[in-house]
């Protein structure tokens, strides 16, 4: 009895009805706002991986400008650049 009485309350009925048609039919529905979330998440991830890799190349940066041999040992490891004169054997591992 009760509850036929809750069905027949046009105000409950329509409250329902919009908050179904939000959470769930609506172009901001809920599955949204979670993807939206997770993908900011994912963001503020890179942001801050991003501000790391600024902050080891701005210490290389000034390595460069201030020490020559760092500049050698760069260019000899990571660009493979030698010497008059000299051999380079280059041993990967896997």
């Amino acid at each position: 009895m009760k509850i036929v009485r809750l069905f027949k309350n046009k105000f409950l009925i329509a409250t329902v009805f919009f908050v179904v048609w939000m959470m769930f039919f609506d172009h901001n529905n809920i599955f949204l706002h979670v993807q939206y979330r997770t993908e900011l998440n994912d963001l503020k991830k890179s942001k801050e991986y991003y501000k790391e890799q600024i902050g080891k190349t701005r210490k290389e940066v000034e390595l460069f400008k201030t020490n020559p041999k760092w500049m050698e040992k760069v260019a000899r490891e990571q660009y493979l650049m030698k010497r008059d004169n000299e051999d380079v054997f280059v041993i990967k591992e896997h």
